[in-house]
């Protein structure tokens, strides 16, 4: 399907439902990654039995750092589609929209050089016999704990994503102002969760990014199963 402004106004439900669609894997791709990898084979405080955990399934390991790596390629098209279809709306703020997402998957993808690098260190090289043991499973939890940072850097970026997504979507008409509402509220929890990190760790907490699942959730099923309210989009897209 050629995508271009004509087919956009023609069909704006097919390319809406070609996004939520590829947000839908882009949400069970990072669930899958961090539930039944990391959080299975990274054990908080204790670097040896991390490292461990690794030698023991690197292919798992890899996996794990496939799925994030399909998430980002997922959000590509993504992102340009939702562009097209917030344009209507403000072209300035879907343009700066576009921008910070696209910040945030360049840091996210960069960042999982810090996941392989943690499988290196663990690794039979002949370079790192210049290393004990003990040292080789600190580098790799560092470099596990430096992942964990990068990602919170990244998320910075996308708080601010989906604070002008609800503002867009709450602005449109075509969409529900709800998922626009909730857009917003996730917004603010990536942007609270990732400073927190960063400031105040002991702040920081799984829990917060609860209304996140359920806004993205929302937002994906919306997109695949409803699209958007054609006679509003057409009134817009003049």
């Amino acid at each position: 399907m050629k995508f271009n402004l004509q087919n956009l106004e023609n069909s704006p439900k097919n390319y809406a439902r070609t996004a939520g669609i590829l947000y839908l894997i882009i949400i069970v791709m990072g669930f899958c990654a961090e539930t039944f990898v990391r959080n299975k084979l990274f054990v908080s405080g204790d670097a040896n039995a991390t490292a461990n955990n690794i030698i023991n399934s690197p292919f798992l390991w890899k996996i794990g750092i496939t799925a994030d790596l399909i998430m980002q390629i997922c959000d590509l098209p993504v992102m340009i589609i939702l562009y097209y279809l917030l344009r209507p709306i403000s072209k300035k703020l879907a343009l700066l929209n576009l921008s910070f997402n696209l910040i945030q998957t360049a840091v996210l993808v960069a960042n999982k050089l810090n996941l392989l690098a943690a499988l290196f260190f663990l690794g039979d090289a002949e370079y790192l016999k210049t290393f004990t043991t003990d040292q080789l499973h600190t580098l790799a939890y560092l470099s596990i704990k430096l992942h964990d940072f990068g990602f919170g850097i990244g998320l910075i970026f996308f708080g601010f994503v989906c604070l002008f997504e609800g503002y867009l979507i709450f602005k449109s008409g075509y969409f529900p102002k709800v998922i626009g509402v909730l857009m917003s509220i996730a917004g603010i929890c990536y942007l609270f969760n990732s400073f927190a990190l960063i400031l105040a760790p002991q702040l920081s907490s799984i829990m917060l990014l609860m209304p996140c699942l359920i806004a993205e959730l929302s937002l994906s099923l919306w997109l695949i199963f409803k699209g958007v309210n054609l006679t509003i989009w057409k009134q817009k897209f003049i």
